[in-house]
């Protein structure tokens, strides 16, 4: 987004949080209605789907996160969590909340992609940007340490990160901050399955230079458009590795451009592709830079290695499976062991339709909160704080 741009966005977004602060959000006997503001920082009694869309009904693309960081930290400290924020970079910032030393935190992230949609919901959904990827997510955990707060549980943590849709800058910023946590669960939409794998990420921009002519002689040019689709053409016939818990490696190729005029031969072209790894992305990326050759040039971006995740054994009845999509996990290995789990599709994030089911996420409270008690008590703090 431009500076031009962001300016307004961030006065939206101010407005918005500054409307729901004020805005009327469920009745009281005899007909009266509590200020939102009231009425949301009474912490437990609070309405699930309501603390949902208020989250999503604040504007937080990737790099624009600082309103929805604001108020959810004020909210957090409200209820009476110990609450810090961590700079990353302009005005966004991780947010940290504390009951007693955790030992045991919760996490995901609270940016998403864009475009902005407002939140609406029907009888079975929520429905908006982020809804299940992942401002579902932040809303059931937050009520799942609440419940743990009302048993007198201590030892617990909520981290919230910027960043992760564009690199992860949130979540390398939060692994400088001292902590003795011995298991991190990350949520995501996985269907409300515990996940015990990840594929890595590896993204590459190829480029590909050529020589202008004019295209009634292209012979007195070169195309670099064509030498990029002979690259690509070689890349979709290559093999790639392979792994029977991951199975196999998996590319996109999202963006191309190149050229000016469909009369002017192109001098420049380039494309960007994701994938989704199952070894080591260092040896992905060298098999890319093989088939380019001396064709094109390779440069490397974004890398995150395959993950292995942790299950809880004491909830053996929720189903099982590997994601193929990336995570912050990589990123927070100074967090303790990791665990995945969270209500939603990835089917429907960053989809025009995404929602999340309001059954799935009530019941994905109280998961986390069981996967948290087994957690405490694996780590000898079960008793309560």
């Amino acid at each position: 987004m431009s500076a031009a741009a962001a300016g307004p966005a961030r006065s939206e977004a101010r407005s918005i949080v500054k409307r729901l602060r004020m805005r009327t959000s469920h009745p009281l006997p005899g007909g009266r209605r509590a200020s939102y503001k009231r009425w949301i920082m009474s912490g437990p009694g609070m309405d699930l789907t309501a603390f949902t869309r208020a989250l999503i009904d604040i504007p937080s693309l990737s790099g624009e996160e600082a309103a929805v960081g604001r108020y959810l930290a004020d909210q957090l400290a409200g209820w009476g969590f110990e609450v810090s924020t961590q700079p990353v970079d302009g005005d966004r910032f991780n947010v940290f909340a504390r009951v007693g030393d955790p030992l045991v935190v919760l996490s995901t992230h609270i940016d998403t992609v864009p475009p902005f949609i407002p939140s609406r919901e029907d009888e079975a959904r929520i429905h908006g940007r982020g809804a299940c990827d992942a401002k579902g997510i932040v809303a059931a955990q937050v009520f799942a340490v609440q419940r743990l707060r009302e048993e007198g549980r201590g030892h617990l943590g909520l981290l919230f990160v910027v960043g992760e849709e564009d690199g992860s800058q949130g979540a390398q910023a939060a692994n400088s901050l001292p902590n003795r946590c011995r298991y991190l669960i990350n949520g995501e939409p996985t269907e409300s399955h515990q996940a015990t794998g990840g594929k890595g990420v590896l993204r590459v921009t190829i480029e590909a230079a050529g020589r202008t002519a004019h295209a009634a002689y292209p012979e007195l040019g070169e195309s670099a458009i064509e030498k990029l689709l002979d690259v690509l053409q070689d890349l979709r016939a290559a093999s790639w590795p392979v792994s029977e818990l991951l199975g196999p490696t998996t590319h996109n190729i999202g963006v191309i451009g190149g050229g000016i005029k469909p009369n002017v031969v192109p001098d420049a072209a380039s494309a960007e592709v994701m994938f989704r790894t199952v070894t080591d992305p260092a040896e992905v990326l060298a098999r890319v830079t093989a088939i380019a050759g001396g064709r094109a040039r390779v440069k490397p971006g974004l890398q995150m290695q395959p993950i292995d995740v942790h299950t809880v054994p004491e909830l053996s009845h929720l189903p099982r499976a590997v994601v193929r999509f990336g995570t912050d996990i990589p990123w927070l290995d100074r967090w303790g062991e990791p665990l995945l789990f969270g209500p939603g599709s990835i089917h429907v994030a960053h989809t025009a339709h995404e929602f999340i089911d309001k059954a799935e996420q009530a019941a994905a409270v109280a998961t986390y909160a069981a996967m948290a008690r087994a957690l405490l008590a694996r780590a000898g703090e079960g008793a309560k704080a």
